[in-house]
């Protein structure tokens, strides 16, 4: 299936005063890669290797990125006789189109310019291409293909540090629950959609709060819970630590290093 990476965005949050701190979000670097390539992986394990990379903000340096990939970056070789002998290889099978979908495109905008490149599949795959995962892809496709719904939403637990407090009329706390142990889930950025999710977007809407709302109001929006590793990369610290995750070498989202 055909993969649509959302990389237009500026990350706002993402900015920091750290080397490569004007980067689009999904340049950010994990370890020797950045966040879309991790991302990319994680689909190529499952076989998904046909990439549509929708670009806005810092497009050059997604564009270079690949003009200029190194496989030795993340592979061994041999190096013999001055000529390199890959031991192994990331990206050599996969197909990869870079389309500029627009500086400031909402991400559903992103998504209907992405569309001729979609081609007659009925299913494609999204991916906001800044979260780390190690949901079962083949589950949540088949679960989908076995549905009538239009798009679906992985959904996990929220995973912000604040408390929910029960506080009665008078005033005094009743209870004290960490959000994250409560009956809620959030957007976790994975989706599987059909085409006909594109009736439901109009020009410069939003993928969720258009198209995924639309569905859901008829019916045709399906949620996977998802309770295991995921991980945003929203902010500088969130980046930060999962690159501190590489580097002791806890990789629950690298499934293909299993």
């Amino acid at each position: 299936m055909k993969v649509v990476l959302f990389c237009g965005g500026r990350g706002s949050r993402m900015r920091s005063d750290l080397p490569g701190g004007d980067m689009p979000k999904p340049m950010q670097l994990v370890g020797p890669r950045p966040l879309v390539w991790h991302v990319m992986r994680y689909y190529a394990h499952f076989g998904h290797k046909e990439f549509i990379l929708c670009l806005g903000y810092g497009a050059q340096h997604i564009k270079d990125f690949f003009l200029t990939y190194q496989e030795t970056g993340s592979n061994d070789f041999v190096l013999r006789d001055g000529k390199i002998e890959l031991l192994s290889t990331d990206i050599s099978d996969w197909q990869v189109s870079l389309i500029d979908t627009g500086l400031d495109s909402p991400i559903g905008e992103r998504l209907r310019r992405a569309r001729p490149y979609l081609g007659g599949d009925e299913m494609f795959l999204a991916n906001y291409a800044d979260v780390l995962t190690d949901a079962p892809l083949p589950d949540i496709i088949e679960r989908f293909a076995a549905s009538e719904a239009g798009a679906s939403m992985m959904v996990v637990p929220p995973t912000n540090t604040f408390h929910v407090i029960d506080v009665s009329e008078g005033g005094l706390v009743g209870g004290i629950t960490p959000v994250s142990q409560m009956p809620l889930w959030v957007n976790g950025g994975f989706f599987v959609l059909r085409q006909d999710v594109f009736d439901h977007i109009p020009e410069n809407g939003d993928l969720v709060a258009d198209g995924c709302a639309e569905l859901a109001k008829r019916g045709r929006l399906l949620a996977y819970p998802h309770r295991g590793y995921w991980r945003p990369s929203d902010t500088v610290n969130q980046r930060l630590e999962l690159d501190r995750s590489w580097a002791r070498g806890e990789r629950p989202w690298a499934l293909w290093e299993a």
